[in-house]
């Protein structure tokens, strides 16, 4: 009560200047949390265009600060389709964003992947799954190589290439069926329970820290997967980022805020 009778007899332009002060002193506390928090980070999409990415225009496209991967019932595809990012091949690093998905949709973000050369805007590699369906984001799958590394809510284990380092060995060894280096050693939480946190047709943010051999899929600020990878035939030391569109039905995929921290 005293202050405010304090300030009830102040000239009007003092109790201004107090009260702007006080916001401004609010305003720079979070803005010191914020910054903080995005030490380190640079943006890697410029909201208005695709520079610094190679892609086809007919599936990707860059509106009003947002990243939009399309497929349209004239459009649709016969092998997976990426935008890839042209600024390097990072190789201990955070990336972080947020994504929208339309229900039907299917994508996913690659790093530490390589580029095929016989199939036009491909990548094979680790992957953060997204789907609108929530039945796979958060996991973590390998792109045309070792197939899904950790399911949603799994801590894995991926034991060294024992097999024949020739192409057929390696075939073998990554195939479906055959490959059986995984073992899952601790638990986040149930698939189920761990998809009530993940919103349908929204936004939602997610945070990918890759260490060394370890993999770690964040949405939401949740630990959603846990990949430990002991694989050094068949695993990734560094590689391209990109995000990608899934052969199906029409769909819709938005990302914004991508930014990207590399870790020396």
């Amino acid at each position: 009560m005293l202050k405010k009778r304090v300030l009830k007899f102040l000239p009007t332009g003092l109790v201004l200047a107090a009260i702007l002060t006080g916001g401004l002193a609010t305003t720079s506390v979070a803005q010191g949390k914020k910054n903080k928090k995005d030490k380190g980070f640079v943006s890697i999409f410029n909201g208005k265009n695709l520079d610094g990415w190679d892609a086809d225009p007919t599936y990707w496209r860059a509106e009003n600060g947002v990243l939009i991967g399309e497929i349209t019932p004239t459009t649709l595809l016969k092998t997976n389709n990426f935008i890839i990012w042209k600024g390097g091949q990072p190789a201990d690093f955070e990336l972080k964003g947020e994504f929208n998905i339309t229900e039907s949709g299917n994508s996913g973000i690659n790093y530490r992947s390589e580029q095929l050369t016989d199939i036009p805007f491909a990548l094979r590699g680790y992957q953060a799954d997204i789907d609108g369906a929530n039945r796979y984001t958060g996991q973590n799958y390998e792109e045309r190589k070792r197939t899904t590394l950790a399911y949603r809510g799994q801590k894995t284990t991926i034991a060294p290439f024992t097999g024949p380092a020739t192409p057929e060995g390696i075939r073998a060894n990554v195939s479906k069926n055959a490959w059986n280096g995984l073992k899952v050693t601790g638990s986040l939480g149930s698939s189920d329970s761990l998809k009530t946190l993940i919103k349908t047709a929204d936004w939602n943010t997610f945070h990918l820290i890759v260490k060394g051999n370890h993999l770690q899929h964040y949405i939401n600020g949740v630990l959603m997967s846990d990949v430990t990878d002991e694989d050094t035939v068949n695993g990734a030391a560094k590689g391209m980022l990109g995000v990608q569109v899934h052969v199906g039905p029409p769909m819709k995929v938005q990302y914004r805020n991508l930014m990207l921290k590399e870790i020396k």
